[in-house]
């Protein structure tokens, strides 16, 4: 091992390593996993949560949009962070698919929208139109009120 150092609030370690062989030097990421969690789906049926699972939702709501990938590890490690640290052993997935949307709402817009479409099982065009207004919404109670 060449150099090690925490990395994402402590969670993460990131190692520099040299190969012995072939004298190549990689990355390795070694993740604090605080305990073992198990994902309540809305069948009832119990798996184990899957850290990769999440991070390919996430990344499939945010497909050929411009976001940061740290920005994007950052969300969905805060994610975890947040479904470890509760104390509970079992998760439903209606929660994890919540945080993504806390989570979503402050990263991209489309991504919001996508992933609501999923998240909520939307039927009809009307779902988009009540997100967007959600959105927008939020948006105009955001802005400061201007004087005349």
């Amino acid at each position: 091992m060449k150099d090690s150092r925490p990395a994402e609030d402590g969670a993460v370690i990131r190692r520099r390593r040299v190969c012995p062989d072939c004298g190549g030097r990689f990355t390795t990421f070694e993740r604090v996993q605080l305990r073992d969690l198990s994902v309540v789906k809305k069948s009832g049926r119990k798996v184990a949560f899957d850290r990769d699972k999440l991070m390919r939702s996430v990344e499939i709501a945010l497909r050929k949009r411009q976001v940061d990938p740290e920005r994007v590890e950052r969300a969905v490690s805060g994610i975890v962070r947040q479904l470890e640290s509760s104390g509970e052993p079992e998760v439903s997935s209606d929660e994890i698919g919540r945080l993504v949307m806390d989570a979503l709402k402050g990263i991209d817009d489309i991504a919001y929208i996508r992933f609501a479409s999923v998240y909520r099982n939307f039927r009809e065009a009307k779902d988009f139109h009540d997100v967007i207004d959600e959105i927008t919404a939020g948006d105009i109670a955001a802005e400061p009120v201007k004087d005349e």
